[in-house]
């Protein structure tokens, strides 16, 4: 047993999805795989032997339907693409260490040999299935779960299926699951995805789920009924293992790395991670990774990013303006892992200028400037120190200390703001020992001279501290800091433990001066020159800043401005129709932190579970909600109010001041339509 626990110690294992080959590749796209590599970069440091996969996901409907449009075979399709998704990670930095296509021979050999396991062993079953499919998501889905008639993942149109299929007996690990998901509360990260997979889908109850088609042949083929295809989620599922020999004649793979420490996927498949994966591994007889954690997304225009909307942004673009560390940067602090973040230029340009330029760019510059001018860029070995020198020793010890807790626990923004207050902490130690004062005199005074000495070699040490600090996050900045500081061919200075100690930096060692590490950016002109590439972008998408305008026009061609007034509020009995209500049950409710007005309203609507967030915390306490029954409307957007998602709209009259819930009376059950 203590040998197991040491090898889990020296091993990490840690996946992205596997991503649909797509030739448009966004900044959304490299969140998750940053964030990865971000965290395969730390575990490297630290000593761990890492393995870092990513891939491609190949197979599906939607794929044999984009290759016929184009007139190719699907696998001539996804050859020409893959390639895009190699060039960003590359662009990025990323730092897999194994790359896997579904279409890969020995992963194809693998999937077909667990699907006859599980088939021999009775876990799988022939029948038929009927039901709702979206292509789109390669998602079955039942009545209940779909939303306003829609795919509750996506929101687009699903297709009624029927066709001979195989089943998986999801059904039979429901209750096994549960308890696993319950014993382990690490398993299913944030705390809100774990509730979201226990209230909304295992304690409801699951059905057993179809895992094989026929009516489309671009999968991977059942052994003993070729007819069939392997369902896409149970051929991409299965890459978490076949890419380390799962099923190979040489497993010994698998057996160093399995199971995985972290499984990083977004928000949008944590089902599929949490409860297909997991039961299809519980019946395999393997163990559970140790986390799937499922952040939020990188919102743009007030949505997900997607072609289709022409709100994309292309980190290829961005990359080439600002630097690929600069992106990375933005990226890893911006949003609060786990939750939805918005993107946006001027965001992206003021972490820029803020943070990289005025903040660590500039510190280097003024510390290697004045080095060179006060000891001809030498380093003294003749040097004091004080109270303040001290004080920045322990505050970096610490530093070292939180960031490593944060990036145990995925918190990458939380670790950037730690390595900051170390950047923030030298720039104001510089106003505070002001060199410029003491090189006055430093000629005549030696005091002041080892003095001075002392404040350069804390600020040399503290930037060095700093370039081990950001090596995860930002891969090429380290070295360009490590030039200046003259230290570029010593890496047994920059190891990962050096960030906690004091002293490294050697007396007589040289600074160099460089190129500014962020040159500033006039925030005026990147912003016109981001906008017209944005626009260009939606001109391609075929979408548009601003919704076409009819003109309402009197009998005699001239448009009424009266008329225009009058009907502009007026709706026909189709308008009408739109609008989809039923009643809700407010489940649970809680005040939004850090807003006085707005309430998270947990709902059920006859076993549609909804959240809406309402502005009506002035008028209601979470307490007297619980219980009542609300008009919801159920068709509208969704929203993302202070980071929170709102999924519909529960209504209310007002007058003046004075707002009151419209309810209905306690004979009329949840989930009933309002017409």
């Amino acid at each position: 047993m203590a040998e197991n626990k040491e090898n889990e110690r020296k091993t990490y294992y840690i996946t992205t999805p596997i991503y649909y080959p797509s030739g448009n590749m966004h900044i959304g796209h490299s969140y998750t795989t940053v964030a990865a590599d971000a965290e395969a970069r730390y575990r490297r440091l630290k000593g761990y032997d890492v393995m870092f996969l990513t891939g491609t996901d190949e197979h599906g409907q939607k794929i044999q339907r984009k290759a016929a449009e184009k007139g190719v075979t699907p696998k001539e399709y996804v050859d020409e693409i893959v390639a895009n998704t190699k060039e960003l990670w590359k662009l990025m930095n990323v730092s897999n260490d194994q790359f896997i296509r579904t279409t890969d021979d020995f992963h194809v050999k693998a999937v077909q040999k667990i699907f006859k396991k599980l088939y021999d062993q009775g876990d799988i079953y022939k029948s038929e299935y009927e039901g709702w499919y979206c292509t789109p998501c390669e998602s079955f889905w039942t009545e209940t779960q779909l939303v306003d008639g829609k795919c509750p993942d996506c929101g687009r149109p699903v297709e009624r299926t029927r066709e001979e299929s195989y089943f998986f007996r999801l059904s039979k690990y429901q209750q096994r699951l549960i308890d696993f998901i319950e014993s382990h509360p690490d398993f299913i990260q944030p705390v809100s995805r774990k509730n979201e997979m226990l209230n909304n889908f295992l304690r409801p109850g699951l059905e057993d789920l179809c895992v094989s088609r026929t009516s489309f042949d671009w999968g991977i083929p059942v052994t003993f009924d070729e007819k069939h295809v392997v369902y896409v989620w149970v051929d991409a599922l299965s890459n978490y293992i076949t890419a380390l020999g799962y099923g190979s004649d040489d497993d010994s793979r698998f057996k160093k790395y399995w199971p995985a420490q972290v499984h990083l996927v977004g928000k949008e498949i944590v089902r599929f991670h949490t409860i297909i994966w997991p039961a299809l591994l519980m019946a395999l007889d393997l163990p559970l990774p140790e986390q799937v954690y499922g952040h939020g997304w990188l919102l743009i225009d007030g949505g997900k990013m997607s072609k289709s909307k022409g709100n994309v942004v292309d980190p290829r673009i961005l990359c080439a303006k600002y630097g690929c560390d600069a992106i990375r940067y933005f990226l890893l602090r911006e949003v609060p892992f786990g939750s939805d973040g918005v993107f946006t230029n001027e965001a992206l340009i003021g972490r820029i200028n803020a943070d990289l330029a005025n903040d660590l760019g500039n510190l280097v510059s003024r510390t290697v400037s004045m080095q060179l001018k006060y000891f001809g860029g030498v380093q003294s070995a003749d040097k004091v120190f004080a109270d303040a020198d001290n004080e920045i020793r322990g505050l970096f010890k610490e530093i070292y200390d939180n960031v490593q807790v944060q990036m145990d626990a995925l918190q990458f923004p939380t670790a950037l703001v730690e390595i900051w207050r170390g950047v923030s902490r030298l720039n104001k130690f510089i106003d505070e020992t002001a060199p410029w004062v003491l090189a006055k005199t430093a000629d005549t005074v030696k005091a002041d001279k080892d003095r001075l000495a002392g404040v350069m070699y804390t600020l040399l040490e503290g930037i060095r501290a700093i370039s081990v600090l950001i090596e995860p996050f930002m891969p090429e900045t380290p070295a360009k800091i490590r030039e200046q500081l003259g230290i570029a061919e010593r890496p047994e200075l920059t190891a990962w433990e050096t960030a906690a100690q004091w002293g490294v930096y050697p007396d007589g060692t040289e600074v160099k001066k460089g190129e500014a590490l962020f040159p500033r950016i006039d925030p005026q002109k990147e912003l016109e020159e981001l906008e017209k590439i944005n626009a260009l972008a939606k001109e391609k998408a075929g979408g548009s800043d601003k919704a076409n305008c009819g003109t309402k026009t009197a009998e005699n061609g001239e448009a009424s401005a009266q008329q225009e007034e009058e009907g502009a509020n007026l709706i026909t009995i189709d308008d009408f129709a739109k609008v989809q209500m039923k009643v809700a049950c407010v489940e649970s409710a809680e005040r939004l932190e850090g807003s006085d007005k707005l309430l998270i309203l947990k709902l059920d609507a006859g076993g549609e579970k909804r959240q809406v967030v309402s502005g009506i915390a002035k008028q209601y306490s979470p307490e007297e909600m619980i219980g009542k029954k609300v008009i919801l409307i159920t068709n509208l957007q969704s929203a993302v109010l202070r980071g929170v998602t709102s999924e519909g709209m529960i209504l209310a009259a007002t007058k003046g001041k004075k707002l009151v819930l419209l309810t209905v009376d306690g004979d009329i059950p949840a989930g009933a339509k309002i017409s």
